[in-house]
C-alpha cells in the first residue's frame, strides 16, 4: 500500500514548521542539519474570455478578450530547498533555518534568472524552550491568515494565474479568491508551548507601504498609496488554535492583524497627507472523519485591500475600503489508493465608499476549483486540476460608462509534485 502525501506536509514545508518532514538528516557535532524541499511543474493551458485584468493586478489570466495559452510552470508552492539546524544549549532549544526558491518556468530566450524567477522566503533563528516556548527573528510566513494557506488544496496544486504569472516562482492558488495573502515577513515573534491542542503566536512585523493597482485600468485616483509604511510603529499580527485529533479530528483558528499607514495623500481634499489604519481578522475551521474533510473560512479587512494586503485598500481620499474573503472546501480521499478528491469555491470582495470620494463601487474575484491529488509513491503526488476564475471591478456613476472590467479565465493543469 502506498503512503499517503497529506496536504499537511506540504503545508509544514511552506510554514517550515516542522522538521521532521526533512528527508536528509546530517549530524554536524553538536548541531543536526536537516535538508528538505519541494519540486514540482505543470502543464497548463488557459482559456480567457472578457476585459483585461492583468493591468490591475487581477487573478484571472485574461490579456485581451478571447484568448488561450500553454505553460510549463511551477504550481502554487515554489520549488524550495530548505536547510535547517537545530541544538540544544544552555537548556535552550536554537535552530535556524535559510531557504531558496527557484522557478521552473521561463518565457524567454536567454534569461533562466529574471527578477522574479527566484526567491529568498526564509531567513530566520528560534530559540526556547519546552516548558515555555520559543521565539523567532527573521523572515517567514506571516502570522494573520497564514492558517488560510496551508489548508487551501490547490497548496498541492495550481489554481488561478497560470497564465498570467508564467516565468515567476509560483501561481496564486486560491489568493485573492477566498483569501489575502500571508505573504513573506520580516518578523520577531512568540509561539506558546501546546496546551492539549490550544497554542498561539503573536509578534511584530514590518509595517509595509499601501499600494494602487487600480489607478492602473481607469487612470489616477481611484486608490491611493503611501511612501513612509507605518512610521514608527511596526505592523502587529498574532494568530490562536485549537487542534483534536481522533475518529473526528480537526481545527479552528483565528487571527488577527494591525498596522499604521502613514503618509497617504488626500487627492479629494488638495494633496493633504493623512494616516489611518489597516486591521484585519479571520476566522476558519477544518473537520476530518471517514475521509472525508470539509473547511471553512471568512476574514474580513479595513484598509487591508484585496490580493495581496494593502493593496487598493484605500480610496484617493485616503480612506479606508472594507474587505471580505471566504471560501468553503470538501475533500474525500479513497481507502487504500490514498487520492484525494477535491472542490472548492471562494470569493474575495473590496468595497468601495461614498460616491463622493470614492470611484470605487466594489471589485470581486471568485474561483471554482476541482482537483485530483495522487500519491504515486511516499513522497511523489500526480495532481489534475480544473479553475475557473472570474474578476469583476465595478465603478460608480462618476467614472465614465464602459470602464468596468470583467475578465474570466479556465485553466486545466496536470502535473507532479515531489516532497524530500
Amino acid at each position: 500500500m502506498k503512503t499517503k502525501l497529506s496536504l499537511a506536509v506540504a503545508s509544514a514545508l511552506l510554514a517550515a514548521a516542522s522538521s521532521a518532514n526533512a528527508g536528509i538528516t546530517i549530524p554536524a557535532g553538536d548541531w543536526t542539519l536537516d535538508i528538505g524541499g519541494v519540486v514540482n511543474a505543470y502543464y497548463t493551458h488557459t482559456r480567457t474570455s472578457g476585459d483585461n485584468v492583468s493591468v490591475i493586478g487581477g487573478v484571472t489570466d485574461t490579456a485581451s478578450g478571447d484568448d488561450s495559452q500553454s505553460n510549463i510552470t511551477t504550481g502554487l508552492l515554489p520549488n524550495y530547498l530548505s536547510v535547517s539546524g537545530k541544538t540544544r544549549q544552555n537548556d535552550l532549544d536554537v535552530g535556524f533555518t535559510i531557504s531558496i526558491n527557484p522557478g521552473a518556468s521561463t518565457t524567454q530566450s536567454g534569461i533562466q534568472n529574471s527578477p522574479n524567477n527566484q526567491e529568498n522566503r526564509q531567513a530566520f533563528l528560534t530559540f526556547g524552550d519546552a516548558s515555555w516556548g520559543s521565539i523567532k527573528l527573521g523572515k517567514d510566513l506571516g502570522i494573520f491568515a497564514s492558517d488560510a494557506i496551508l489548508n487551501d488544496m490547490t497548496l498541492l496544486g495550481v489554481g488561478s494565474a497560470a497564465g498570467g504569472l508564467a516565468g515567476n516562482t509560483t501561481t496564486l492558488g486560491r489568493i485573492g479568491t477566498g483569501f489575502i495573502y500571508a505573504d513573506w515577513k520580516s518578523q520577531i515573534a512568540y509561539t506558546s508551548p501546546n496546551w492539549n491542542g490550544f497554542s498561539f503566536t503573536a509578534g511584530v512585523t514590518q509595517g509595509w507601504n499601501a499600494q494602487e493597482a487600480l489607478d492602473t485600468a481607469v487612470g489616477a485616483g481611484i486608490s491611493q498609496g503611501s511612501q513612509s509604511r507605518s512610521g514608527s510603529t511596526p505592523a502587529f499580527e498574532a494568530k490562536a488554535s485549537y487542534e483534536w485529533t481522533g475518529d473526528v479530528a480537526g481545527k479552528v483558528w483565528v487571527s488577527g492583524i494591525t498596522q499604521k499607514v502613514k503618509d497617504l495623500t488626500d487627492f479629494v481634499n488638495g494633496g493633504a497627507l493623512t494616516d489611518d489604519r489597516a486591521t484585519g481578522f479571520d476566522i476558519g475551521a477544518t473537520v476530518n472523519v471517514a475521509g472525508f474533510g470539509l473547511t471553512g473560512y471568512y476574514g474580513n479587512g479595513d484598509g487591508l485591500g484585496t490580493i495581496i494586503q494593502l493593496r487598493d485598500g484605500f480610496d484617493a481620499s485616503g480612506k479606508s475600503r472594507d474587505s471580505d474573503d471566504w471560501y468553503v472546501q470538501g475533500t474525500y480521499t479513497i481507502p487504500g489508493a490514498g487520492t484525494k478528491l477535491g472542490v472548492a469555491y471562494g470569493k474575495s470582495t473590496l468595497d468601495g465608499n461614498s460616491a463622493a470620494t470614492d470611484y470605487l463601487d466594489d471589485w470581486k474575484h471568485s474561483m471554482w476549483t476541482v482537483g485530483v491529488y495522487h500519491p504515486l509513491t511516499k513522497h511523489l503526488n500526480l495532481v489534475a486540476e480544473y479553475s475557473s476564475a472570474k474578476d469583476e471591478v465595478n465603478f460608480n456613476s462618476s467614472v465614465p460608462a464602459g470602464s468596468d472590467v470583467d475578465g474570466k479565465s479556465k485553466t486545466v493543469s496536470l502535473g507532479a509534485i515531489l516532497f524530500f
